[in-house]
């Protein structure tokens, strides 16, 4: 094993990228984003796994139980793969390569669940492919968030990855306006319309893949590949090794590192909550019905977008730390008043509104701050990856947001328990959201005194 000894830090794979940043290259990037929202948004959030948790495949309850249990099994193997996934392909100069094959993989995956019959012998088939879908997903984020560092300058790596979340959102907005139009709710007759054995959410699954497959060949085709590192191969086993040694080495000449990873894995479990959750709340709170819940996130991803783009400019201006600061702030406050205002009638200046106006108004005030927080903390990430570590690292930003994704689920649900005999009927659910406040206050605790990356020492890490 040869370890760099130099007192000098490694100078990062971004500060070493100083050629000018090509806008198709930026672009053929952040369309892999937009690709990837047909799985994000349109199968596991708001269209297959509801088709999936119906009465079809055996009543919602032991349908949810088998979806949650196939999706932690999935949540384990990413924690396990995911870095040493990362660090194989930037050893090996194979980032793209990984990234197109594990993408494949996902578009594959999410075209077998046209099969998904509504019949409950089938229910473990469609949620071990959703569930398989999540890991493959999951690794190929890992190499396309250290694809940033390819494409982006210290100048100019808030904006880039803040376009890439927003690409995402987008890209949601339009899969799920197109399903909705084709598919649920199909504006003109045709065969994809057809709800006998639920063929047109079935469809779904084939429109997802296309769409997946389609958008992920941009970055395949733009984009070149990473350059290969003169380094020994390793084994399986030697990989995790060679992890474990890294991991020693950050901690040793660049601890702030590690503090990141874990403030950025405590908030970030909040931030997904709020939209794990707030369809949740939406409808049992608020009383929203489908359509009303489905034209809030559709408004919500715009809204979000927006954010995740005016905090990747302010990135670049004052840093990602304050920008991560002052999302989590306006979400505090934002969930706060949700919570407090809940679902009754309120009157300022002689004006009333419903409670349905409270969630619109402080709801979307959430969105605004998810996006920035999430562009900003991959920002920040990429600010000190060492040279030819980068997959690696991101590999290790995914395990560490596996280990803590309990959290928020976990505490949303004992808020609500614990609220049930103290309230009136119907009204425990709004409790929950302190749950979701509380990893949000800790996440932004555990931040504050990690330093900004302009003063962290890049880590010096074995090279094999």
């Amino acid at each position: 094993m040869r370890i760099m000894t130099t007192a000098a830090p490694q100078p990062s794979e971004l500060e070493l990228h100083t050629a000018p940043v090509r806008r198709g290259q930026v672009l053929a990037w952040a369309s892999w984003d937009w690709g990837s929202a047909a799985f994000n948004a349109v199968m596991t959030t708001f269209v297959f796994t509801v088709y999936l948790t119906s009465s079809a495949f055996g009543g919602s309850d032991h349908a949810s139980s088998v979806l949650g249990a196939a999706l932690g099994i999935g949540g384990l193997l990413i924690a396990l793969l995911a870095p040493v996934s990362g660090q194989r392909s930037d050893a090996g100069g194979r980032r793209k390569l990984w990234l197109g094959i594990h993408t494949g993989i996902v578009a594959l995956l999410t075209g077998l669940c046209f099969f998904a019959y509504p019949r409950p012998e089938l229910l473990w088939y469609g949620a071990s492919l959703i569930a398989a879908g999540h890991v493959f997903s999951e690794l190929a984020g890992v190499n396309y968030n250290a694809m940033l560092e390819q494409i982006a300058t210290p100048r100019t790596i808030g904006r880039v990855s803040g376009l890439g979340w927003s690409a995402g959102y987008f890209g949601g907005i339009v899969a799920l306006l197109l399903v909705l139009a084709l598919f649920v709710q199909p504006a003109f007759p045709w065969f994809g319309a057809s709800t006998a054995e639920s063929l047109n959410i079935r469809l779904v699954a084939v429109f997802s893949m296309l769409w997946i497959v389609v958008f992920s060949l941009p970055v395949m085709l733009a984009v070149p590949e990473v350059r290969r590192r003169e380094a020994a191969r390793l084994g399986i086993l030697a990989s995790y090794g060679l992890l474990w040694r890294r991991i020693m080495a950050i901690w040793r000449t660049s601890p702030h590192t590690l503090y990141f990873l874990v403030a950025s894995a405590v908030f970030r479990d909040g931030l997904a909550a709020v939209f794990t959750f707030g369809g949740v709340i939406a409808a049992g709170t608020f009383g929203f019905s489908l359509s009303q819940v489905i034209f809030f996130a559709i408004f919500g991803n715009v809204v979000a977008a927006v954010g995740a783009i005016l905090g990747g400019v302010l990135d670049d201006r004052i840093g990602p730390k304050r920008v991560i600061i002052a999302a989590l702030i306006g979400l505090l406050v934002a969930g706060g008043a949700i919570l407090v205002l809940g679902n009754g009638t309120h009157s300022l200046g002689g004006m009333t509104w419903p409670g349905a106006a409270t969630f619109w108004v402080f709801g979307l005030f959430l969105c605004l701050f998810v996006g920035p927080a999430q562009a900003s903390s991959r920002a920040y990430l990429a600010r000190l990856a060492p040279d030819g570590t980068s997959g690696e690292l991101f590999g290790l930003y995914a395990t560490t947001g596996r280990a803590v994704s309990f959290l928020a689920p976990s505490l949303f649900s004992l808020c609500i328990a614990l609220a049930t005999p103290l309230v009136a009927e119907g009204q425990a659910q709004r409790w929950g959201i302190l749950g979701i406040l509380v990893v949000l206050l800790a996440g932004l605790l555990v931040l504050l005194p990690v330093r900004p990356p302009s003063k962290v020492a890049t880590a010096v890490v074995p090279e094999s």
